[in-house]
């Protein structure tokens, strides 16, 4: 029976351990939604809680916020300059209203084509006897 139990203990130590690095190090990439993405964090805290290691709902807010890609750095800095700290709730509502309206605002980009200067060199047949087209690509967001 005494094997079992430190069995058991070790075992713990050790998904306590991989859970703690895999809280800390996820991001939010949008392969899922941010709802998906806060519970799954919510949820590696709850387990976290289970094996004796509870995270305090103001640090599991920050590690969340820090999860965050750059996109949603004009959020992060509203955050951090109110006075009021949010709970997990309040910012789980807010993090998929920013979601909605950054999915609704899009990602516009212009692709500006030049036949001068410098750039990729693309090689095509493009006429009799003239050179390879030049062509300098930049792509400007919105």
């Amino acid at each position: 029976m005494k094997f079992v139990e430190e069995s058991s203990q070790t075992t713990d130590k050790f998904l306590a351990g991989t859970l703690l690095s895999t809280l800390t190090s996820m991001k939010f990439d949008g392969s899922r939604t941010m709802h998906e993405h806060v519970m799954k964090m919510t949820n590696i805290a709850a387990r976290l809680k289970s094996l004796g290691m509870a995270v305090d709902e103001n640090f599991l807010v920050q590690f969340i916020l820090n999860s965050l890609p750059s996109q949603y750095s004009l959020f992060q800095m509203n955050y951090n300059t109110m006075k009021d700290k949010w709970n997990m709730h309040e910012l789980h509502s807010m993090l998929v209203q920013e979601e909605t309206r950054l999915k609704n605002h899009g990602n516009h980009f212009i692709h500006y084509v030049n036949n001068q200067g410098a750039g990729k060199k693309v090689f095509k047949k493009h006429g009799k006897g003239k050179g390879p087209l030049k062509i300098n690509e930049l792509s400007t967001k919105l």
